[in-house]
């Protein structure tokens, strides 16, 4: 997967739509750092979505400085399915889009439609599938060519739980790969104590929600790990953890979002040479609550 080297800054920035409309954002201030979740949040008509199509490139700043350029995947919030391609076709098309081999494009449609329960549509026309299948096109299209930037506009609308769980784990390896994943949701608790950072879209500019990135947020479950004496833990599985810690020669503990454990597994366990997984105990408490106590 393609890491984000350089973080996506906005600066000043403000959208309105006509010469002499209002504003509708105005003074946003943001940056967007390689392997990082935020969450956007709003209430409806707040501007949350200008402001995701502005992340993307789809729409320029009427006023202010966006830098940095990753190469960025979109799920918009309404997915125009009444396109001429069936659901494979359309995706490797895309894939041939955004660089990929046709056949490389080919795999990876029929990987992720298959990964979102989708494969069996994989002959359908777009324009026949139900609400719930092209959502799964939708958000397949913006994941085959591992963006550096991911901006999901409410992408788990319409998904069945199996597919909303798929996707909350796609999302975790984007971020552990050093990809950059921003989202809007209408679910408070979806993905609940993985985001690095949370901003509310208040009276047209941003206001920052959470702690600074790093904060340990929610149930983090704690992973011992054995590995050759020296040995370096992949940095992907550093930059999931909340703290990691040598215990001995070998040995480490690692602290991890609950939300984000089985990819911090996968990563231990795929690593060359693999780490052994000694012990994975159940998830504590937020650590920042007053009430969470103490740990083992």
């Amino acid at each position: 997967m393609t890491p984000m080297h350089r973080d996506l800054r906005l600066t000043a920035v403000g959208r309105r739509y006509g010469f002499r409309g209002p504003w509708v954002l105005r003074g946003v201030d943001l940056v967007v750092a390689p392997g990082t979740l935020t969450r956007i949040e709003g209430a409806n008509g707040t501007g949350k979505s200008t402001l995701l199509r502005l992340l993307a490139r789809l729409d320029a700043p009427s006023e202010g400085r966006i830098s940095g350029r990753p190469r960025t995947a979109y799920v918009p919030e309404r997915f125009p399915s009444a396109l001429p391609f069936t659901a494979a076709g359309y995706l490797a098309h895309l894939g041939t889009v955004h660089g990929l081999g046709r056949e490389a494009a080919a795999r990876a449609a029929d990987t992720w439609l298959e990964r979102f329960g989708a494969g069996a549509y994989a002959g359908t026309p777009m324009a026949r599938l139900s609400k719930g299948s092209s959502q799964k096109v939708a958000v397949a299209q913006a994941l085959l060519a591992d963006p550096e930037l991911l901006v999901l506009d409410e992408a788990w609308t319409g998904l069945d739980a199996a597919a909303r769980t798929e996707l909350e784990r796609a999302v975790a390896e984007r971020t552990a790969a050093g990809g950059a994943v921003v989202f809007v949701d209408h679910d408070p608790r979806r993905l609940a104590g993985a985001p690095d950072a949370a901003y509310a879209v208040i009276d047209g500019g941003l206001e920052r929600r959470t702690d600074p990135p790093g904060a340990p947020t929610g149930p983090v479950t704690v992973v011992t790990v054995r590995g050759a004496p020296g040995g370096r833990l992949p940095p992907d599985a550093v930059r999931i953890a909340v703290s990691a810690e040598e215990t001995a020669p070998g040995s480490h503990r690692l602290a991890v979002p609950a939300s984000r454990s089985d990819i911090l597994l996968r990563t231990l366990l795929t690593a060359r040479p693999p780490w052994h997984v000694v012990r994975v105990e159940p998830p504590f408490p937020d650590p920042l609550s007053p009430d969470s106590g103490s740990r083992p």
